[in-house]
């Protein structure tokens, strides 16, 4: 019966490892969508949701069988526990990747007019985050973990200058609002994405170490 659990839980790590690939793919397949205004790769980034939830789905279930057929314990517990949020957490992701396709579609098409602030930095910021988070998923490594949750905070500054960044443009000309805000959802877009990857960060430290550190803010990752 060890044998068998321990093939399963291999199985989950390479589905999961299998849905981050994707996940990351669709993350800058869509920014570079938006930054290079490709409507057939912002298409393909909407089309191939469906193939992510399917991912996410098998997942779950997946997770669901070990833990009704093993009823594992400890680290083992852990381990599901953390892939079922994480699994969570990157279809979400791919849901903003997805919106961030949407956008580009839109201010590609009719609406063309310039971004108030600089999406690509943003992008790579969070780009980093999401990279960094995955690393130390498949490499079991809280401190790189930690690493990532520190970089939330940047992101979010971020975010909270070009909300100010748009609403200085929307003043400057009201024309442009249908655009500005397009672009500000864009920025909360990446914002939202920043905290699921520190989400995936905190569950990586949570599988490994057993600590939770959610509601510990940064302190806890000192």
């Amino acid at each position: 019966m060890a044998v068998l659990m321990q093939h399963e839980m291999d199985v989950l790590k390479k589905k999961l490892l299998a849905l981050s690939a994707e996940v990351e793919g669709r993350v800058k397949q869509a920014v570079q969508a938006l930054l290079t205004s490709d409507r057939k790769l912002a298409e393909k980034v909407k089309t191939g949701d469906a193939q992510i939830d399917n991912l996410e789905i098998e997942l779950e279930e997946d997770c669901l069988k070990v833990l009704a057929l093993h009823q594992p314990v400890a680290a083992d517990l852990r381990f599901i526990v953390s892939v079922l949020k994480i699994n969570n957490d990157l279809e979400r992701v791919a849901d903003f990747a997805v919106n961030i396709a949407e956008r580009a579609l839109d201010l590609s098409g009719v609406i063309k007019i310039d971004c108030p602030y600089d999406i690509a930095a943003m992008a790579l910021v969070v780009e980093k985050m999401l990279k960094m988070a995955l690393d130390s998923l498949v490499e079991k490594d809280p401190t790189l973990a930690r690493r990532t949750i520190q970089l939330d905070d940047e992101v979010d500054n971020m975010h909270r200058a070009n909300f100010d960044s748009v609403k200085e443009a929307i003043r400057s000309d009201p024309t442009e609002l249908d655009g500005l805000v397009y672009y500000l959802s864009i920025s909360r877009y990446l914002e939202r994405m920043g905290d699921l990857a520190t989400n995936i960060a905190e569950d990586v430290v949570y599988q490994v170490d057993g600590d939770i550190i959610r509601h510990g803010g940064i302190q806890a990752c000192l």
